[in-house]
């Protein structure tokens, strides 16, 4: 390290001092990378097995962050509600994993990540009428435009 190079205790405390607009972009950053690597990493074997090897290589990365920060031991505190609506996502996830990479397997990544954000407005719908999130006009617009560039980037 040099003197430049923040120090391991400096780098949790901005982690932990980030907003979720930090974290969304990296998410947004790491879904991109994800893409690119995927579409290169399924060309020569199934897409269900591309998938699995994914898989495993995300639940033993969640696992290290977990035990690594100690909170392996929260998880007799669960409540059932709570672990039925987290095995619930994990099915879903699964599914849509298996469904992007099989797209990408046989489609552009260019034209297959469009589509994939599909979901945006799609939560922002199943949002507002299952949680009771507010719809307002810029959320309905960006939604609806998040959906315009999508089929133009797919047929364009």
């Amino acid at each position: 390290m040099n003197e430049n190079t923040p120090k391991p205790h400096t780098m949790i405390a901005m982690t932990s001092s980030m907003t979720w607009i930090g974290w969304a972009l990296l998410s947004a950053l790491f879904a991109a990378a994800t893409a690119l690597l995927a579409k290169v990493g399924v060309a020569h074997i199934d897409s269900n097995l591309a998938t699995a090897i994914r898989t495993t290589v995300v639940l033993v990365f969640a696992w290290s962050i977990a035990l690594a920060l100690g909170k392996h031991g929260e998880i007799r505190l669960i409540d059932r509600r709570t672990l039925l609506f987290l095995v619930l996502s994990g099915m879903a996830t699964g599914l849509s994993w298996l469904c992007y990479f099989r797209a990408l397997q046989l489609g552009p990544a260019s034209k297959v990540a469009p589509l994939d954000k599909l979901s945006v407005p799609l939560v922002m719908l199943f949002a507002w009428l299952l949680l009771g999130e507010k719809l307002t006009m810029p959320t309905v617009a960006g939604g609806l435009l998040i959906t315009a560039g999508a089929v133009v980037m797919v047929l364009g």
